[in-house]
């Protein structure tokens, strides 16, 4: 067993080398140390981290037996996030992954050389994660959750044939959904719906703002916003009640009041990022070289009690 560690230790500190790292390993008794900072609790970035962890176990990386996974959730606060950063890195982590674009961008921000891997970022290249989506040219890379909008807002039109307004709710602050509301605004201008903004700046604000399009709207939309993912039982809760449907970023926020989705697996993105850990501590790649990665396959998501409950009809090829 000792010999197996020795060389594990000797594979990965080349690892580093060629990684362009420092060198200098954060290993205690061989094991590789794997820093997590996720930005905030909701069942997709959750399940991005299971899928990451469960990952890591298939290819023979078992927190606690060659590997050490500090895991850390910054409860929603950006400022956490700078903190948790500061933490993994004074540690020395081997490799740190960040989960949710405030997260990434704070890590990333604060290492040049510890190699750095994201998920749960719509455009890696936007936020200023990667020089370049196709080759980040950095020592950070990961893969994209960008869900197909068009195909939401078409899921939407399927649903609710009649709709003419759409209420985009979304945080003001979150990059990521900015990049998707765009998109969302050039597919409802392209099959004549009109739309209107529901921003919010804290999640305070998220019932207030959804009951403000009451009456205004003939459905909503919201993408993968880590706010309103956590807070979906809010914008339901207003929704519901006023038979207003709702097409989410996800299946996680459907299956919290959502009426439907047609979104990406956040777990199976997350065992995606996995195979990019193990590239980089086992294989010797550099981040900078590596492509940020998306998953192929969508999945459609219907909620069966909401459509009933707001009293939508589902299309038989649904």
């Amino acid at each position: 067993m000792k010999k197996t560690m020795s060389l594990l230790a000797a594979v990965f500190a080349a690892a580093l080398m060629l990684s362009g790292c420092n060198g200098k390993s954060a290993q205690k008794d061989g094991k590789i140390r794997i820093g997590i900072v996720q930005l905030v609790e909701h069942s997709a970035l959750d399940a991005n981290y299971k899928g990451f962890i469960d990952g890591l176990a298939e290819a023979g990386y078992v927190d606690g037996e060659n590997i050490i996974i500090d895991y850390h959730n910054a409860q929603g606060e950006p400022a956490n996030c700078v903190t948790i950063a500061n933490k993994l890195i004074n540690d020395k982590d081997d490799l740190i992954f960040a989960i949710a674009t405030p997260a990434a961008q704070a890590v990333a921000n604060l290492t040049k050389t510890i190699p750095v891997l994201f998920s749960s970022v719509t455009d890696p290249e936007t936020a200023k994660l990667v020089k370049s989506n196709k080759k980040p040219d950095t020592n950070v890379t990961g893969t994209s959750d960008l869900t197909p909008v068009e195909a939401q807002i078409d899921l939407l039109l399927k649903l609710v044939p009649n709709a003419k307004k759409v209420g985009l709710l979304f945080c003001s602050s979150e990059a990521n959904s900015i990049f998707q509301i765009a998109l969302a605004k050039e597919a409802c201008a392209a099959r004549g719906l009109s739309y209107v903004e529901g921003s919010v700046s804290n999640s305070n604000e998220i019932q207030q703002v959804t009951q403000s399009l009451v009456g205004k709207v003939d459905a909503y939309y919201v993408p993968t916003d880590n706010m309103f993912a956590a807070g979906m039982a809010n914008v339901a809760m207003v929704a519901n009640q006023a038979k207003i449907p709702v097409i989410c970023g996800e299946e996680g926020m459907v299956k919290n009041g959502g009426l439907a989705t047609y979104g990406i697996n956040y777990y199976e993105l997350g065992k995606q990022t996995a195979k990019q850990a193990v590239q980089i501590i086992r294989d010797g790649k550099n981040p900078a070289d590596m492509p940020v990665e998306y998953l192929q396959n969508c999945e459609l998501s219907i909620s069966e009690e909401t459509a009933k409950l707001i009293g939508i009809n589902i299309p038989s090829d649904l």
